[in-house]
């Protein structure tokens, strides 16, 4: 099946939810983000956030933890159904990412994505290059990040 089978253009999926805890924002930044807002409470009330904040990378690699995980229980369900689902390969890029507003300690991020167009690949019989919307909301319905992803689907 294709994508657009299954999911109507522009209706957006909720994949997951996240809640970044002080020890896991802490975790990610000292392995890749060390800046002091994200590494160490105390200072980070002083920065420009206010506040201990994940690192935007921290926020955008739980969106595609989120994804992949909804992918894989969305495989299952379609197979479960009869229905052969699409196989999803690389991702050849993103876009416009939007990190819209920080994401605090006790936060929890719900992402989601939603098919904003597809294309087949002239040059590969049988493949589909999707456009994806994906994004991220905080617990009070805030987006907190955005950005234009592409997927490709192979028959």
């Amino acid at each position: 099946m294709k994508m657009s089978e299954l999911y109507a253009i522009g209706e957006r999926a909720e994949i997951g939810s996240h809640t970044f805890t002080p020890e896991g924002i802490i975790h990610f930044a000292s392995r890749f983000d060390p800046q002091i807002f994200h590494m160490d409470a105390e200072a980070a009330k002083h920065s420009l956030f206010g506040g201990l904040c994940a690192s935007g990378w921290h926020s955008c690699s739980m969106w595609m933890r989120s994804f992949v995980d909804y992918w894989k229980s969305e495989t299952a369900r379609l197979i479960a159904e009869g229905k052969t689902p699409p196989n999803l390969g690389p991702s050849p890029g993103f876009k416009n990412l939007q990190w819209l507003r920080p994401v605090f300690a006790g936060d929890t991020i719900t992402y989601g994505v939603a098919i904003l167009g597809s294309r087949p690949l002239a040059s590969r019989p049988g493949w589909t290059l999707y456009t994806l919307a994906c994004d991220g909301v905080n617990q009070h319905g805030t987006p907190a990040l955005r950005f234009e992803s592409t997927v490709l689907a192979f028959e």
